[in-house]
């Protein structure tokens, strides 16, 4: 498995929260979120999409498991819609884990990631989230990325 050491800025982003088991809900709360950045004018070649689960499913039910889907935003756009929160993601050092943008592929990464990161002497950052980052030009190429943070 490559590891593309990376050291990501801090973003400025707008998400929506989803909250139940991981899965079919996700895809459909990032379809709520191309919608509204669209409509924003936030959407193209450019745009950088974020997937961050918040919670382990293996310690928290599935039911209040927190999946957030986020998009990168300019420090001077407002969110004026009530149902968009907006945060920051915290930079800092990631191991970048390029994987097709399939449902196995995610799976398996899952499996392959910490055992990869281990084997070069890197270890999990705890305090940060992992992400799964979506760039137009990697998914029109059926890819995404795993960012996990590591020290």
């Amino acid at each position: 498995m490559n590891i593309i050491i990376e050291t990501m800025p801090p973003y400025r982003i707008a998400y929506f929260r989803e909250i139940g088991p991981y899965g079919k809900n996700n895809a459909r709360t990032m379809g709520k979120l191309k919608e509204w950045a669209k409509s924003n004018h936030l959407f193209n070649e450019e745009s950088i999409i974020f997937g961050i689960a918040q919670d382990n499913p293996e310690t928290t039910k599935p039911e209040n498991c927190r999946y957030d889907t986020c998009i990168v935003i300019s420090n001077d756009f407002t969110v004026t819609d009530s149902f968009v929160n907006e945060s920051i993601i915290v930079g800092g050092k990631y191991a970048v884990f390029i994987i097709d943008h399939t449902a196995e592929a995610v799976q398996k990464a899952w499996l392959d990631i910490f055992p990869a990161l281990t084997a070069q002497g890197y270890q999990f950052d705890v305090a940060r989230p992992i992400i799964e980052r979506y760039v137009v030009k990697m998914v029109n190429n059926h890819q995404c990325e795993i960012c996990v943070p590591v020290y």
